[in-house]
């Protein structure tokens, strides 16, 4: 009896094997070099903030909602890099809380606290 392998998951082919092949990138070379990978990036926004938010010992759960934050701050001023922006934005931001979703003090106190943290430990400098 001839038995057929079985196909490979097909999701198997996308997942990689190990954690840290996701991060790793191909350096360019000359031809005649050996290709040689780079596994060491700097890391994302969101990824420094998680390591300064953890290096301050905050909890999980004040970890997820500054993250859940910084991403609706980010989404709202049309996904540009929180460096760029300045305290209007902030303002325009916390703004359009109150009146537009009309989300109550204490949310947008969390949320400030949270756009404040971003720019003081992870951004490295005050609002301009």
């Amino acid at each position: 009896m001839d038995t057929e392998p079985t196909p490979p998951d097909r999701h198997d082919s996308i997942r990689p094997s190990s954690p840290s092949i996701r991060h790793q990138a191909i350096t360019p070379t000359k031809s005649n070099e050996p290709r040689t990978i780079r596994t060491e990036q700097t890391p994302r926004l969101l990824d420094r903030l998680r390591i300064a938010i953890r290096t301050r010992h905050y909890s999980e759960r004040t970890e997820r909602t500054y993250v859940r934050w910084v991403i609706r701050f980010v989404r709202h001023h049309g996904m540009r890099h929180p460096g760029q922006f300045g305290a209007k934005d902030l303002t325009a931001f916390l703004s359009s809380l109150a009146i537009n979703e009309r989300l109550s003090a204490s949310s947008q106190n969390q949320a400030l606290a949270a756009l404040l943290f971003l720019y003081r430990n992870v951004i490295s400098g005050d609002l301009p």
